[in-house]
This record gives C-alpha cells, structure tokens and sequence, in this order.
C-alpha cells in the first residue's frame, strides 16, 4: 500500500512537468525544420552521391531526345559563359583554393546530386569591378541587373552608399582608426536611432550577428532564465544557439524551436517559466515554419511562399500580449529587414513595439555594423548593489568612426525628401509588380510566379521539375546577377524604376522560355513532387 501511494505521488509530481513537455513538443513544427536533433541526425546519415553525365540529364527518365536537347543545352550555357566571363571565372577558381567561404558556396548552388557536374563544368564568377544604379559590372565589363540585394545591405541603390561610405569617411577622417574613444557622430546617432526605435537606450557592435548575441545575453541576465524561443526556419545569424539542426556542429542546448504563427507556440510561452526571450525575425512571415529557401535544396517543385500583413500582425500583437503578461523579453531582429519596409523599421510597419530591436546590414550606411536598441530595464550591464554582477559585451571595433560617420550619413538621408518618397505606397508599388510579374509568367505559359514581401520575392515552380535550380544559370546568361542561393532570394534595391524592373522582367521571360525550349521542363504526366521524393529516397537508398 505504501509504494502504491508513493508512486501516485511521484506521479502527481511529475505530471505538471510531463504536461508542459507535452505541450512543447505539440508546438513544434512538424517538420524537421522543427526539430532540430532529429535534422542533425538525419544530416549525419544521409550519404552523399552524384549523378554522373549520363543520368544528370535522365534522372526524371527524360527521352532520349530530351536528354540530348539538354546536354547540348547546358555545355553550350558553359561555353558561353567562359568565353565571356573568362577573367571573372579565372579569378574566382585561383582564390576559391585560398578563400573558405567560396568552396562552401561553390558546392552549395544547386542539389549536390548536380553539384559535382556543374563545379566542373558550369563556371560562373565571384568578382565584380563596379556598381552603378541598379547594375554590377564583372571583371570582363559585362553588366548585370543586380537581384543580389547584397544580402539586404542594399536597400537604396549602389550609388547610395557610395555617397554614405564616402560622406562617413570625410567626416570622421580627422579622428582616423582611433578607437575607445567616441567620435561626436556616435552620440547623435545614438539619438537618432532611439527615436527611430522608441527605445531608451543603444548599443554599438561589428555585425547583426553580435547584436543579437548581445540582446539574448541581456534578456538572460535580466530574467535569470536560461532559455530562448526561436520560430521555425527563422534566421538570427550562425552562432550555435539560434542556428538548429544542419549547419551547426552543436545543436542547440537551451533553445526551443516553435512553430510561427501558432496558438500552440502561445500555450507554451504562457506555461512556462524558463523563457527568458521570444525572437522575431519578420523576414519569416514570407515562408513561414520553411527554412531560408535556396537553389541547394530545390529538389521538387514543392517550394512555397506567401505574405499576408495583415495576419501576421495580428499573430505579432498576440505574441507581444503574452510575452508582456510573462515577463518574456520580446526581441524583434531587423537585420536583414531593418529600413527596408519602412523608415521606422518593421516595428513602425507592424505597429508592435518590442522590448529589444536588433539592427545591422544598411544601417551602416555601406560598411559593416550592428547595434542593440532597448528599454532602459532591459539594456544595463551592471547591478548597482552587485558590483560583481555584470553583463560583460564589448568589442575592439564597436562604434568605429568611420562606420559611425557612414550611419550619421545614411541617417541624414532618411530624413530627405527624396527617401521618404521612396517609402510613400513602397508595399503597393512592389505588389504591384509581383502581380504583373506573376501574370506574364502565366501568359506566357511559363511554370514560374513569385511571392512577395515588399521588395524581397521567392520564386516557386508551378510544375513538378527536378531541374527548376538551372534557372539561376539562364537567368545569368541574359544579364541577371543573383546571389548564391539563386532563385530562393531575390533582393530588389528600392531605386528599381518601373522601367529598370520591366527590363528584368523581360530577361526573366527570356531565360524561362529558353530553359523551357532547351527540355529542362520536360516531365512525364505521372510525375509529380511526391514521386519526385520517392525516387530520391530510393537513390538514396540503394546506390
């Protein structure tokens, strides 16, 4: 009788615990881009294996004469593309032997089924000579339109920030590298950037990375609690605990990884009390609980994306209620998107205040930055009464003089009349052109649309392919310059005119009807994204 009471009452212990582990786990995402441990596993086992030249242009069961449209196709396409990229494409094999980060981006364009093929044979360039307008010119004078955004650093156009960069400099050059020590600019940035974010306080740092290492480490030493909520397929920079599942050597530890737009994920944040900050990465809202999309993972045509304004921010009102009622500092991370929606950052756009906002990428007017923006409560470092007690961040280049004269500069410019023209009917003149865009595709017969957030789009196929990554080659061949994720990201500056964007679309129509002439479209009625799959766990499987 006594170890039957003893075990109801370890029972009755244990079940508020047991609920809540419940209750986490139905608030995550189904997918693997929900669970974190079980994609690292996966990552861990699945094999690596290319096709080789004969079934890279077969492995849908193409006809023969599709097979040879094809290869004649894409060895024409390198041809073509060495002989006029040559300097470019030599310059980018010399440095990819001494530089990292361009052999991750070389074996990562396309599915790595492909990639060994398109290494060897489907060369493109990594360097540029200039920028100009809405254009980049390689190291052979070719021009292309730029779509690359430079990963959202470009918000306003090349020449831009040529003005800011070079305006930073001549303001702050008396004072040089010396570091430590603020120029006056920091001081009036600082204030500039707290009315800009409706926060009572700032802090300088060298990337959006740091910046939101430092936000999550305040909202830490401020909660004594230990754990964030990050949203699925949401992206907060490469540091290990935002970063889950492949990619990261180390799977996050006190991270818990929800699922976006959820009255589940809201069920989880009311119960516990381990939480010590929600971010938001708004970006998110175009392909929500997906991750990052790109080229490398265009396996089917089952890439979606979608925005709709309006319900997300009804979701980021209610997130913001429960994270008021609990104590959970709510952080909003704009790097990537900050001033691109509008002047006063997703925020203003929203109209949901956060209790941290993290901005980085144009802010700097061109050269690197990042910086914290916070409520007093939520920003100190130290414990008047502790002196022990801190919150330690600094960082030998924070508020630098010459990147802190290029944001006084960028900040000027946000205050003239010619940016805030920029910004008046922003979200309907960039629908506008999707709709158009989307509509052309559709007259044109072309398996392709895109969806939008504002000037940030992500094409998606309308027909089951498992070639839809070459698009990004023949988007390059007439004039398009993406960045390596290709088709999963294309980042239009705002000064695209109607006349710049419709000649994009016109290369756009171009590329698509050659990719569709030249077979890669080509599919067996029976096929569809669900085959596609089956087939390549069954490669997979049994090469």
């Amino acid at each position: 009788m006594n170890t039957t009471w003893i075990s109801l009452g370890i029972l009755a212990a244990l079940a508020p615990a047991l609920k809540r582990r419940i209750q986490l786990s139905r608030a995550k995402h189904r997918s693997l881009a929900g669970h974190s441990r079980m994609a690292k596993r996966l990552a861990r086992w699945l094999p690596g294996y290319s096709f080789d030249d004969a079934t890279f242009f077969s492995c849908d069961d193409a006809p023969s004469n599709v097979q040879a449209l094809r290869r004649a196709a894409f060895f024409n396409m390198a041809q073509t593309l060495q002989s006029r990229h040559r300097l470019s494409i030599e310059a980018t094999v010399s440095a990819r032997e001494d530089i990292s980060d361009m052999q991750f981006i070389a074996a990562y364009r396309v599915p790595f089924q492909f990639s060994p093929m398109v290494r060897e044979h489907l060369k493109v360039g990594s360097f540029l000579q200039s920028a100009q307008g809405v254009k980049v010119t390689d190291l052979d004078g070719q021009e292309f339109y730029d779509l690359t955004g430079s990963y959202g650093v470009n918000v306003f156009g090349a020449d831009f920030y040529k003005h800011t960069m070079a305006e930073g400099m001549a303001r702050t050059q008396a004072l040089g590298p010396v570091l430590g020590s603020y120029h006056p600019v920091v001081a009036n940035n600082a204030k500039r950037l707290k009315a800009i974010s409706g926060m009572d306080e700032v802090s300088f740092h060298m990337s959006g990375t740091e910046a939101v290492m430092q936000a999550v480490r305040l909202a830490r030493y401020h909660t004594k609690r230990k754990n964030i909520v990050r949203f699925c397929g949401a992206y907060h920079g490469w540091w290990e605990d935002v970063q889950p599942g492949p990619g990261n050597p180390m799977p996050p530890r006190e991270t818990y990884t929800l699922s976006d737009m959820n009255e589940r994920s809201l069920d989880v944040l009311r119960a516990r009390k381990d939480i010590a900050c929600v971010l938001i990465n708004p970006l998110q809202a175009l392909h929500t609980n997906a991750n990052a999309p790109g080229d490398s993972t265009l396996v089917d045509s089952s890439r979606r994306a979608a925005y709709d304004r309006e319900a997300y921010t009804t979701w980021l009102k209610a997130l913001r209620q429960v994270c008021t009622d609990k104590c959970i500092v709510l952080i909003f991370d704009e790097v990537f998107l900050g001033f691109r929606l509008a002047a006063g950052g997703a925020q203003a756009y929203f109209g949901v205040q956060a209790d941290m906002v993290t901005y980085g990428k144009t802010l700097g007017g061109g050269f690197p930055v990042g910086v914290v923006c916070g409520q007093r409560p939520w920003m100190t470092r130290f414990r008047q009464d502790r002196p022990a007690d801190i919150c330690f961040a600094r960082g030998t280049f924070n508020a630098h003089p010459g990147v802190m004269g290029a944001m006084s500069a960028f900040l000027d410019q946000l205050e003239t009349p010619e940016i805030k023209a920029i910004y008046e009917g922003l979200d309907e003149r960039w629908n506008a052109r999707a709709a158009h865009f989307n509509s052309t595709m559709q007259r044109e017969g072309l398996p392709l649309q895109a969806a939008n957030m504002s000037s940030v789009w992500t094409l998606f196929y309308t027909q089951p392919s498992r070639y839809n990554w070459m698009l990004q080659y023949y988007l390059r061949l007439h004039g398009l310059s993406l960045s390596w994720v290709g088709t999963g990201r294309l980042i239009f500056s705002l000064n695209y005119s109607d006349a710049d964007f419709e000649a994009v679309l016109q290369k756009f129509v171009l590329a698509a009807q050659q990719m569709q002439r030249d077979g890669w479209w080509w599919h067996a009625p029976e096929m569809t994204n669900k085959t596609i799959r089956r087939r390549i766990l069954k490669e997979t499987l049994f090469r």
